[in-house]
């Protein structure tokens, strides 16, 4: 990144941080020379890491909220604060919403919205005891606020999420600011398993008015500004990062469409 915001000294947790867009997401903090904490269910191969400094893992489970109490306790113990709080652990299989249990339902609910919620009420009092307090940035997915066929209730946790996003920062101003980072697709290692092969990923790509997936280092760059000095007058926010978002379908069907989708891709 051409421009580096500087949160040395600053203390980071980054939940799910131990691939895909929460690598990219810890491996930003650190870059910016943040002290980085990542957890998950299995300990990564690498931790993230930038400059000679890892991100240190602890192995948690968020839908549980004593593992969460302890990771977050242990943490504040070891540095003395929290600064930033970023709930990115996430995410939700293909499943047909009417033939999916009610167990499968739970667990991704439970994986989407209680963990961060979770987060959120073990980070607050560290925060607010802090003479500069902290902020909280959660994760969330345009999937929250348009149709999520096949990943409906991970839709319906994410909406929840940004709900929850407006509330926390109305009641956790001014010490503790709130924010959401809204993704659109991020190239991931595990992308091909949603979007298919090279050709089929970049006929999805297509669909972005930008042309191309984000980078993890693209969501990371927005917590990492959403975090700083630069947004101490923004809580509240959704902040999408999803390449203009996508493009609508009727276009694809009107005489001019692909010449206007060409010229936007030129420029």
């Amino acid at each position: 990144m051409p421009l580096q915001l500087d949160m040395t000294g600053r203390v980071v947790l980054v939940t799910g941080g131990t691939r895909g867009v929460g690598a990219g997401i810890a491996a930003v903090f650190l870059r910016a020379g943040a002290r980085v904490e990542i957890c998950g269910r299995t300990a990564p191969r690498d931790a993230p890491a930038a400059d000679g400094t890892a991100a240190r893992f602890s192995r948690v489970d968020v839908r549980d909220p004593d593992e969460v109490a302890r990771w977050v306790a242990d943490t504040a113990a070891r540095h003395g604060r929290i600064d930033v709080a970023v709930n990115n652990a996430g995410g939700a299989p293909f499943a047909d919403f009417a033939t999916a249990s009610p167990r499968f339902h739970r667990k991704v609910t439970d994986l989407n919205f209680l963990a961060p919620v979770f987060v959120c009420r073990e980070v607050f009092p560290v925060m607010d005891g802090q003479d500069d307090g902290g902020t909280v940035v959660n994760i969330t997915s345009i999937g929250a606020r348009r149709p999520s066929p096949g990943t409906a209730v991970y839709g319906a946790a994410k909406a929840a999420l940004e709900s929850l996003t407006a509330s926390l920062a109305v009641e956790w101003a001014p010490r503790v600011r709130v924010n959401a980072v809204s993704c659109g697709l991020v190239a991931t290692p595990g992308a091909t398993d949603h979007y298919g092969d090279a050709e089929q990923t970049a006929r999805v790509a297509a669909t972005i008015p930008r042309g191309v997936f984000a980078r993890p280092a693209d969501i990371g760059a927005a917590c990492l500004m959403l975090a700083s000095p630069l947004a101490a007058h923004i809580t509240g926010a959704v902040l999408n990062v999803d390449g203009g978002g996508e493009w609508p379908a009727f276009l694809h069907h009107t005489p001019n469409a692909e010449a206007l989708r060409a010229h936007t891709h030129e420029r």
